[in-house]
């Protein structure tokens, strides 16, 4: 078993809240990260595949195919968004990094093994001392 990860980067706007609570609840539960003015990160995105090589090419996916994947299917959707308003993926959700780990994977998952690979973990780094890891 061999494992890849690809990083990806992208910017975006969130405010972590509940509609059916009061702002000041949300205030007291998210803290500042509940500003009604929302606020953003420069997120940094590892997505991390796992299989075996390929006899043929010695790949466990083709790092450019992964790319491709990541990009359409999460950068391109988010980047410099607003992801409480934006991101269709986050419809519905709190946007939390959580959250956000878990939509990821669903996003990326069926094209990943639709390439052979299996996807193994998602890794968000909201700043520089949060990160978020999902195994699915």
């Amino acid at each position: 078993m061999i494992y890849l990860t690809r990083r990806e980067r992208f910017s975006a706007a969130h405010r972590m809240f509940r509609q059916d609570w009061t702002d000041e609840k949300n205030q007291k539960i998210f803290g500042k990260c509940s500003n009604p003015n929302w606020h953003g990160h420069n997120y940094e995105l590892f997505v991390t595949v796992k299989g075996e090589l390929s006899e043929e090419t010695g790949f466990v996916i083709n790092i450019d195919t992964l790319k491709k994947i990541i990009l359409e299917k999460v950068i391109q959707k988010i980047d410099h968004k607003n992801i409480n308003l934006e991101v269709d993926f986050m419809k519905g959700k709190i946007a939390t990094s959580e959250n956000l780990a878990i939509a990821v994977w669903n996003q990326l998952k069926p094209f990943i093994e639709k390439e052979g690979a299996q996807l193994h973990c998602i890794k968000i780094e909201e700043t520089e001392n949060n990160s978020i890891e999902y195994y699915g």
